[in-house]
């Protein structure tokens, strides 16, 4: 029990740890975008901009911590059923990668927020 807190613990922690490092890098680079997009000749508020390097950020990082806490709970059950039914390894694999998908669902948000911004 101690095993599975640890493991969701540092899942946690290493998504909050990428939300932040991918947050912070997207606002540093947010001016330069929005400096690039006006010199470029579109008419793009670079405040939009950030806000939108902030929101995929969040979308990311937000829908990466939700697929490892998935993964962790699915994984364990999985492992678990495995050990008595050797059989199911199939089917609970598509269970494991379903909870991966809200991982790439994030993702495609994010790209959709960023592509909307220009």
């Amino acid at each position: 029990m101690k095993t599975k807190v640890r493991l969701l613990a540092a899942l946690i922690a290493a998504g909050l740890l990428l939300a932040v490092y991918v947050t912070a890098t997207l606002l540093q680079l947010g001016p330069a975008a929005a400096a690039t997009a006006a010199s470029a000749g579109s008419a793009v508020d670079p405040g939009i901009v950030q806000w939108a390097m902030m929101a995929a950020a969040v979308a990311a990082g937000l829908a990466t911590l939700g697929a490892g806490i998935a993964v962790a709970s699915v994984g364990s059950a999985a492992v678990g059923a495995l050990a008595e039914k050797p059989e199911l390894l199939g089917r609970l694999m598509i269970f494991v990668g379903l909870a991966e998908g809200i991982a790439i669902y994030g993702l495609i948000v994010a790209i959709l927020i960023l592509n909307r911004a220009g």
